[in-house]
């Protein structure tokens, strides 16, 4: 494969080009395409610009793609199956999520899904939680018929939080059985915080998680359990939200972290980040896209993408090279702890080949 998969070990990014999930068998590029953005999340996409966005993304090598039916309201899960069609099915790996039902809504509609979920969609149907077991296999099932595929090779439990009980007494050992049918290859969760995603990697098989905004340049909360327990248990970590909702992209007055106004402090660190990556001939989005993989639990970043130009930044950016002198004056100045581990060192203590 050409694009991501040559330059990511090629020249210093500290990404692998492709690694497996867990014990799954199943395969995932490095840098990998998140789906939220040809769900039309904020503003409108295209349905051409959402497929040439997926185009782009298998051009320059991305094999890995992300979507659920929160998304749009299906809209994205729609979106990436008629793109992918065409390509051979064992060639990429798709991974979507259970949780949320999509229910129709009965009589006319008249508005859109912006205030309640974020996408620039017609509301013509409605979330309702469910991590029950047949809540599950109901999904799974209406996201095959969107994608229309006749298996999924990741099935991720999203946004448990506030249903975590019920998703591990029912929903994870539905997952389970799905596995076991082969439905789908890979089980999992993915959320916006570390913790309960721990508690999923030492209470039960999962092969993978997606843990979203919790280990980036800025925010190393992964790395105090979930992220050693994931190494123990041999199980993957997938890393989404590694820009910190913008901030560590573009480091502006008002920019976000985390979905809010980035605080004064954030802000001072992200922009000496900036300028120390300038000086050492690299980019603050390079160093945010290569650090996560200073862990050897990390398998993939996910970047959200919904039109081509971004694909070609994010390869661009993935593929440059950030040098150990970054890291080492990073920490030097106190904007990276000593104990977080960085790309091409290996973790603290460990002895790392010549």
């Amino acid at each position: 494969m050409s694009g991501i998969h040559a330059a990511a070990g090629a020249k210093g990014s500290g990404g692998p080009g492709e690694r497996t999930l867990g014990r799954s068998g199943v395969k995932v590029s490095a840098l990998s395409f998140g789906g939220a953005g040809i769900g039309n999340l904020y503003s409108p996409v295209s349905d051409d610009d959402a497929a040439l966005a997926i185009g782009s993304a298998w051009d320059a090598g991305m094999r890995y793609f992300d979507t659920a039916p929160h998304y749009g309201l299906g809209l994205s899960e729609r979106r990436l199956g008629a793109a992918l069609r065409g390509r051979p099915r064992d060639a990429y790996t798709i991974s979507t999520k259970v949780g949320r039902i999509l229910e129709p809504v009965t009589g006319a509609v008249t508005g859109d899904d912006l205030a309640d979920g974020g996408f620039a969609v017609p509301a013509v149907h409605r979330r309702r939680w469910d991590f029950s077991a047949d809540g599950v296999r109901r999904s799974i099932e209406s996201s095959l018929e969107r994608l229309g595929l006749d298996r999924v090779d990741v099935a991720f439990l999203h946004d448990p939080d506030e249903h975590g009980e019920q998703a591990f007494r029912e929903g994870y050992p539905a997952l389970e059985r799905l596995r076991s049918e082969g439905v789908v290859g890979a089980i999992g969760a993915g959320m916006n915080q570390a913790e309960m995603l721990t508690r999923f990697v030492r209470d039960t098989d999962v092969d993978a998680v997606l843990c979203a905004g919790r280990y980036t340049l800025l925010d190393h909360q992964a790395l105090a359990e979930l992220l050693p327990a994931a190494s123990a248990r041999g199980a993957s970590v997938v890393i989404g939200g590694v820009f910190n909702s913008g901030l560590l992209a573009d480091p502006k007055e008002g920019a976000r972290f985390n979905y809010t106004e980035a605080p004064g402090e954030l802000l001072d660190r992200a922009r000496s980040l900036q300028s120390l990556a300038a000086r050492h001939g690299t980019t603050l989005r390079a160093a945010a896209l290569a650090f996560p993989f200073g862990h050897p639990a990390v398998a993939s970043v996910l970047v959200g993408i919904h039109a081509p130009g971004q694909v070609a930044d994010a390869a661009e950016q993935f593929a440059a090279d950030v040098p150990p002198e970054f890291w080492k004056e990073a920490r030097a100045k106190g904007l990276l702890p000593p104990e977080v581990p960085v790309p091409g060192e290996g973790l603290p203590g460990e002895a790392t080949a010549p």
